[in-house]
């Protein structure tokens, strides 16, 4: 691991460690999101063609019944019963989330209140390499699904047999995904902003992606809404003596696994730091603190993904914790057991921008409406301030759509 001191160049890159605003990529992804604004389902099929390297006619985008129903015969059917036990375990968290519409009478004749609905379509995409990513796609559509989105649309590039994998099917088919479309990249985000023949448009898009799919949801950001632009994927731990080195060892390891990933250790220990330092199988860097206080403070500053406790007490510690994507208490509770089973999403702020947003979750899914309500006498007796700021700011008009109903 490498030695890194907290205010030095190497710490503040760390801190500063955004992947957007390259030029070229902008440019590229600008050109395939107009083709397919304009083109639609053509550009689809090109570009499916060009970077997938599968030709496929439009009548091939979206997955048939068939192909649903073919899939069931290429998995073990014992993957089917632990999915089940998977979506009704990560069930159990969300269904706590679900806000409830309120309201408030006041005496002087004025109601306050506040509705809660789900996002009508929202549109999921799931990247496809060499392995399924099932988890990707439960802990996206789950939320979604309980949060009452009224269409959900899984989007996932095609594998050389025009197909996609069939444990991915399976999954979307258990959670009653509405429709799969076998298109890929920055092109999919575009089809799933804009709409085509084929592809309806929706009002979000979430789920994780490369470089391309990342930048074509900033760009489409405004047409839609958006999760969030994530990066790669990022572990900070903080230990002390308390911590089993070997469990270090293998967490920090588990995120090599991941393109580009990132691993962070924070110690005030001696005996951890002096163990993993010079250890040159272990990727990262590792960062010595006097105590768990500064930990935590170096922690809110590069505001990682994922944060582990690996100290006696952690309950302690995350007190003083502000900004974290996740965070895994004590000896047992590494990231993986999040990223499959725990039971909130894995789609998590990366890129330090756990400073200010969230981690996917049900009220993703779910806008509010003010409600507000005044009787002719509450109005009338609020009418004088009303005027006051009519006056300040010089908009007449709204004074009068208020003194009328006054006099």
């Amino acid at each position: 691991m490498r030695s890194v001191k907290v205010g030095s160049k190497v710490f503040d890159k760390l801190v500063n460690r955004s992947e957007y605003g390259k030029v070229r990529l902008q440019k590229k992804v600008a050109g395939i999101i107009d083709k397919v604004r304009s083109e639609g389902d053509g550009a689809l099929v090109r570009y499916t063609a060009m970077f997938d390297k599968v030709n496929m006619k439009r009548k091939d985008l979206r997955v048939t019944e068939a192909e649903i129903s073919g899939a069931y015969q290429d998995i073990k059917p014992g993957i089917v019963s632990t999915l089940k036990e998977i979506i009704r375990n990560i069930n159990k968290f969300y269904t706590n989330q679900v806000p409830r519409s309120w309201s408030i009478r006041q005496e002087s004749g004025i109601e306050l209140g506040e509705k809660f609905a789900p996002i009508e379509k929202v549109g999921v995409y799931v990247p496809s390499g060499t392995v399924p990513l099932v988890s990707s796609i439960y802990m996206t559509v789950l939320p979604a699904r309980i949060a009452g989105v009224k269409k959900i649309v899984m989007m996932s590039p095609p594998n050389k047999f025009k197909s996609i994998d069939p444990h991915m099917l399976v999954v979307a088919n258990l959670l009653k995904v509405d429709e799969i479309y076998k298109v890929g990249g920055a092109q999919a985000v575009a089809a799933l902003a804009f709409g085509t023949r084929t592809i309806p448009k929706v009002d979000k898009i979430v789920g994780p992606g490369n470089e391309y799919v990342t930048e074509a949801k900033r760009q489409v950001f405004g047409y839609c809404d958006i999760d969030m632009l994530a990066g790669p994927s990022e572990v900070l731990i903080i230990a002390n003596n308390f911590a089993n080195i070997e469990y270090l060892k293998k967490d920090l390891m588990a995120q090599a696994e991941h393109h580009k990933g990132l691993s962070v250790l924070v110690t005030p220990s001696k005996r951890v730091f002096n163990a993993l330092s010079r250890d040159p199988e272990i990727p990262g860097c590792i960062i010595k603190v006097k105590n768990l206080e500064e930990a935590a403070n170096v922690s809110n500053m590069i505001a990682p993904e994922h944060l582990q406790l690996m100290v006696k007490s952690p309950k302690r510690v995350l007190k003083n914790i502000t900004n974290a994507g996740a965070v895994f208490l004590g000896q047992y509770t590494p990231v993986a057991i999040g990223d499959y089973i725990a039971g909130p999403s894995h789609v998590l702020p990366t890129g330090g921008t756990a400073r200010y947003s969230s981690g996917l979750n049900l009220r993703s899914f779910i806008k509010s409406s003010h409600i507000i309500s005044f009787s002719r006498k509450a109005l009338c007796g609020s009418a004088g301030w009303v005027r006051e700021l009519t006056e300040l700011e010089k908009l007449e008009k709204h004074w009068e759509s208020v003194g009328v109903r006054c006099e």
